[in-house]
């Protein structure tokens, strides 16, 4: 039972980072290579899942340090942002994420007499180069 244990305590300690960041960083790397762009926008709304999940765990260390099971739950969470048959961090994204960036736009383009659509133009004027000013990679 000794040896059984060691090898679930390694698996434990291994299944995080491969679910959490092996996994991810390696389909987002086949991702960018694809053509396709419903890859792109799973992996684009997984990093932005896990950073808000990162900083939110963070801040409430204090609590979570008394949930027995939080590293468990919370690598079945990302398991189920991460794997392709559920396709979760599209979901969230699209379901809550998305909603809430569409609210708060509307909402800052009615008090400033705007509409979002211009402000986002302008936005990516002011931070994408010129035609003349792109580097050759």
């Amino acid at each position: 039972m000794g040896h059984f244990w060691t090898f679930l305590t390694h698996l434990h300690s291994i299944a995080g980072p491969s679910v959490m960041l092996l996994y991810p960083l390696y389909a987002s790397v086949q991702a960018i290579e694809s053509p396709s762009k419903v890859d792109d926008e799973q992996w684009l709304a997984y990093w932005i899942l896990y950073s808000f999940l990162t900083l939110a765990e963070m801040v409430l260390q204090p609590v979570l340090q008394w949930i027995p099971i939080w590293y468990e739950m919370k690598v079945l969470m990302v398991a189920w942002l991460v794997l392709p048959q559920f396709r979760g961090a599209s979901f969230i994204y699209e379901r809550i994420v998305r909603e809430q960036l569409m609210k708060s736009r509307t909402k800052v383009g009615k008090d400033h007499g705007h509409s979002p659509g211009k402000d986002k133009s302008k936005f990516v004027e002011y931070v994408s180069p010129g035609k003349g000013h792109q580097e050759a990679y």
